[in-house]
Order: structure tokens, then C-alpha cells, then sequence
């Protein structure tokens, strides 16, 4: 897959792989569009906005955990070597493991260029002796570490229980990817957000402020700006579903009449009630949790959960490679 880049205006390059996701999830029986592309500036902005609801527990949880849990995790992972990671965005619970690890270098890897930019000259300004690459690119994709990081002792850092929005074979499929591009004797510091009572779970995705609302809409916003599309954003609602068979929160873009609209060309209609689906968020117990590690080739090594359990954050170390008979 190539690496994303993130247009702002028409005359930008358009990441074909956008187009294709774009165009094949509209013209799919159940219209879907990868959560990945949610995330353009803007999108990365408002996601920002909506970690720091009230609403929004994940992120102020799981500080709270790292927090409190700083000098454990750096006994239990070691400190020095390069930390690694996976959607940094922006960089928000970094400087937690930065000060906890105090790694020689900080490899973030996003999707949304110019926010990473932005993200890793802050962290420089604020960690003056750190070694700051970023990686622009789409993680579940190829991604190139820097040569500078070359036998150094990796630690990948994956938090905001980011592997949610994966279904749980591509999630396996990932922290096998994880595993392959962080090497042999790595370890992985992975936040997984925990299965709570619908109601509490509908408010993280729902917000009242509307926030939440504006960061899904703002995909079809994108899609206009980049595919020359005439989607009518206003005539789409926001949807927090919670789906009790597969464990999951989905975010759905809602049709509030019948529609019609076109996208670089192609016609597509929409009957009121009919969705694009663009997110999911997956819960996991914590037996579930650890068997998706251990399938993923990372052996968990220990566990820290706040007082009420609503979230995790686990140290895994990689598994040996396996060999081919």
C-alpha cells in the first residue's frame, strides 16, 4: 500500500489508494469507508478536540494509567533505544513515555503529514537532547525506519486503543506487521479499551457538543475537496451504534432524506436511512485482550488498569520468528 498523503486543496496530489477506498465503499452493498481516511488535517484536529471531552474517557484514562504507572513501565521495559509510534498524531501522551523511557530517539508514524510535522517540532522544542523522525505514512502499510535507529533496543508504542478500530483478523493481521517491522527482542506498549455499559459508550462517540459529529462529517468534506465530489454534508447525520454480536462501537454517516451526488464523475444515490459506515471501535475483556496479542506473534509481559478497569495498557514482548518446517 502506498504511504497516505494528506491534500488540502484540489490542486494537491490525490493518494490513489484514497480514491479507490472512496469509490469501492460507495458503490458496496454495505457502504463502508476505511476510518483511516477520517483523518486528514482537519480530521486530526478535531480528533484532537474530542480527546479532551469529558465525554471522551479513553484518553484521560489512560493517561491517568501511564501516570501513575510511569516508574513500573520503565522498570519493566528499560529505558534508552528508540520508541517507536504507530498514529502519533498529536503526540499527546508522548511526553509521558518520553520522560518515563528516555529513549535516545522518537520515531512517530502518521498517516496525516503536515500534523506530524507540526507534533514532531514541538516534541523537539521540548526534549532538546531527543532525536525526533517522523515517518509519514500509513502504518498498516509499508513503513521505512529511519537508518539512524539501526540496532538500537525498539519499543513500539500503539495507545488510544487504536487497534479497536481494526476487526479482530486485521488487527492480528497488524501486530503481526508490528512484529515484522520492529524486529526481533522488541517490545510493544498497547492500550486496549475495555467492554463498559452502552450508554457510557454511545456518549464517548456521540458527544453533545458535537464534536464527534463534525470529525465524521468533515470525511465527507474531504471527499468533496479531493475527488471533485458534490456530496451534500448537511443532509448526512452522525451515528454512534453499539453492536452487542461483534463487541463494537460503529460510527455511521446517516442519510436524513433520499439523495443524489456525484464523485469525480461517477453518480451514486442514496434512499433516507441508508449509511456509509466509517469507523469501528472494538471493546475487549482481558482475557481477549491478551489472546489478541499472543495471536499477533507478542507474548504480554505485564498489565496496568486504573481503579474501575475501563481501560488496560499492557507491555508485550515479541515471540522467537517462527520458523518453516
Amino acid at each position: 500500500m502506498p504511504d497516505a498523503t494528506t491534500p488540502d486543496s484540489p490542486t494537491d496530489a490525490v493518494d490513489p489508494a484514497f480514491r479507490r477506498d472512496v469509490l469501492d465503499g460507495l458503490k458496496a452493498r454495505h457502504r463502508a469507508i476505511p476510518a483511516r481516511w477520517l483523518y486528514d488535517r482537519r480530521g486530526s484536529e478535531l480528533f484532537d478536540e474530542i480527546t479532551r471531552l469529558d465525554s471522551y474517557y479513553p484518553t484521560r484514562t489512560e493517561t491517568g494509567i501511564m501516570t501513575r504507572h510511569a516508574a513500573a513501565i520503565a522498570e519493566k521495559t528499560g529505558t534508552g533505544g528508540a520508541l517507536i509510534e504507530f498514529g502519533a498524531g498529536s503526540v499527546t501522551k508522548t511526553p509521558l513515555m518520553i520522560r518515563a523511557l528516555k529513549p535516545d530517539h522518537y520515531v512517530p508514524i502518521d498517516i496525516s503529514g503536515d500534523y506530524l510535522r507540526d507534533s514532531a517540532e514541538k516534541l523537539k522544542g521540548d526534549f532538546p537532547g531527543l532525536a525526533v523522525d517522523p515517518v509519514e505514512a500509513d502504518f498498516t502499510g509499508h513503513v521505512e525506519l529511519p537508518a539512524e535507529i539501526e540496532g538500537l533496543k525498539r519499543t513500539g508504542f500503539f495507545p488510544g486503543s487504536t487497534i479497536g478500530n481494526f476487526v479482530p483478523r486485521s488487527a492480528t493481521d497488524l501486530l503481526r506487521h508490528f512484529r515484522d517491522i520492529l524486529g526481533d527482542h522488541a517490545k510493544l506498549i498497547i492500550g486496549l479499551d475495555r467492554i463498559k455499559p452502552i450508554d457510557r459508550l454511545r456518549r464517548a462517540y456521540d458527544d453533545a457538543e458535537g464534536v464527534t459529529a463534525a470529525f465524521n462529517r468533515n470525511l465527507l468534506t474531504r471527499i468533496n475537496r479531493e475527488l471533485e465530489g458534490n456530496i451534500p454534508v448537511e443532509l448526512f447525520r452522525h451515528e454512534a451504534r453499539w453492536n452487542e454480536m461483534l463487541g463494537r462501537i460503529e460510527m455511521h454517516l446517516v442519510a436524513t432524506r433520499a439523495l443524489d451526488f456525484t464523485v469525480e464523475g461517477e453518480a451514486f444515490h442514496f434512499d433516507e436511512g441508508d449509511t456509509i459506515h466509517t469507523e469501528n471501535s472494538h471493546k475487549y475483556g482481558p482475557r481477549g485482550g491478551r489472546t489478541l496479542l499472543l495471536a499477533g506473534g507478542w507474548t504480554p509481559i505485564a498489565e496496568w488498569t486504573d481503579e474501575d478497569e475501563d481501560f488496560a495498557l499492557i507491555l508485550a514482548e515479541a515471540q522467537p520468528p517462527r520458523h518453516a518446517p
